[in-house]
């Protein structure tokens, strides 16, 4: 059935070449067709400021769509005919990963913006040369290239940060340099909002799980409040279970008066049944939109992410570098640059000395580090809005046409 649905995708493709395009209609689009990341808060900006672009979700999702046209936005089911049009009919497609974020299928002659889903710390895409993922890279093996067409998609753009990004993004994507555009990350200025500003968004925009959970953290008299987002394994091992012993960790946030949410990443493949029995942790659905909430946090928790350098953007939030497996993981993903050199935060490499970070409250970031990182990684881009910035640069390209 999944060899027939990709033929039917390859048999449609041709034709969406020949469907005159509106540059001042755009498409919005996440992976699995939840409503996250980059393109949301893009979207969102967008349908709030742009009132002469016609801007809509698209997803494969009727939950999401529903749940976007009850904050009054423009949301249609991609296999809708709305959806189909508007997908066929959008000069500009913007999506946090792919063209499938939307459908492949009906991307012909868009102009594909990937506004991609964090700074890459371990290798990415055409430059990954070691792993379970060579073989779709490195190998180009036929079954690859026919189930995953999208990865071989080239996109027109990808939104970066620096110089040093946009030489990574270049060669990892197959495009040139010049086209990879260094105007920061959507999804960060809500990490940067004033707390009016931040609270507006998350009662109009976010929905009431996550309004509840802001609302008991802010109400709350937890003495830190805890994040733990691994990255994704490409083994797709279970990492809270192979990582941690939740029962002794709950322990010690009572004991403390602390709280621990687990976030895992979208790709990882976790075992829930037991989780919701903890006093001190919560788990996040992996589709979560957490970005709202790490604000409320106090200390993220985290290892080869790009997390990282969204969190560290705010002040006075502190980090822990839990590195259990640094030599199994580096086996199968390399990374792009030296790791000691350009993360920040409090290591612990075993259970052991994760328990005694947050035990005894050793995790205090060095500032010094963190603001190095944030000037390397993030340059000009935190200096204002990467929402104007991008809608400016497609909205003056349309204007002009």
């Amino acid at each position: 059935m999944k060899f027939i649905a990709y033929l039917i995708c390859y048999c449609i493709y041709p034709f969406s070449f020949l469907f005159p395009r509106n540059r001042k209609k755009w498409a919005f689009g996440s992976f699995r067709g939840a409503f996250n990341d980059n393109a949301k808060y893009l979207f969102v900006h967008a349908s709030e400021h742009l009132p002469e672009i016609k801007c809509a979700w698209l997803s494969i999702s009727k939950a999401t769509v529903k749940d976007i046209k009850a904050n009054g936005l423009v949301a249609y089911y991609i296999l809708s005919p709305k959806g189909i049009w508007h997908a066929l009919t959008s000069k500009y497609w913007f999506f946090n990963a792919y063209s499938s974020d939307i459908m492949f299928c009906l991307s012909g002659n868009a102009k594909l913006v990937n506004l991609w889903h964090g700074l890459p710390m371990k290798r990415i895409e055409f430059e990954i040369t070691s792993g379970p993922l060579a073989d779709r890279y490195k190998k180009k093996t036929l079954k690859e290239r026919y189930f995953h067409p999208e990865s071989f998609h080239r996109p027109d753009f990808v939104v970066s940060s620096t110089p040093f990004f946009s030489d990574i993004f270049s060669r990892s994507f197959r495009i040139p340099e010049q086209h990879c555009l260094e105007l920061g990350y959507p999804r960060n200025e809500i990490l940067l909002f004033s707390e009016q500003e931040r609270t507006d968004y998350i009662n109009k925009y976010e929905p009431v799980l996550t309004k509840t959970l802001v609302d008991d953290i802010v109400k709350g008299t937890y003495k830190h409040v805890f994040i733990y987002m691994p990255t994704w394994r490409d083994s797709q091992r279970d990492v809270f279970v192979q990582s941690f012993d939740l029962n002794r960790l709950d322990g010690i946030l009572k004991t403390n008066n602390s709280l621990l949410l687990l976030k895992p990443h979208a790709n990882t493949c976790v075992d829930t049944s037991d989780i919701k029995n903890y006093q001190n942790i919560i788990f996040l659905d992996s589709g979560t939109d957490v970005y709202p909430i790490l604000p409320y946090t106090d200390v993220l928790i985290t290892d080869y992410s790009s997390i990282l350098y969204d969190y560290i953007l705010m002040e006075n939030h502190d980090v822990i570098l839990y590195l259990y497996d640094y030599d199994d993981y580096l086996k199968d993903r390399e990374l792009f640059y030296p790791f000691d050199e350009n993360v920040v935060g409090k290591r612990a490499m075993n259970f052991d000395e994760l328990c005694q970070c947050i035990g005894q409250g050793d995790f205090k970031i060095d500032e010094a580090q963190r603001k190095m990182i944030v000037e390397k990684f993030w340059g000009e881009t935190i200096k204002h809005s990467p929402c104007e910035k991008i809608a400016s640069c497609f909205l003056s390209t349309a204007a002009s046409k």
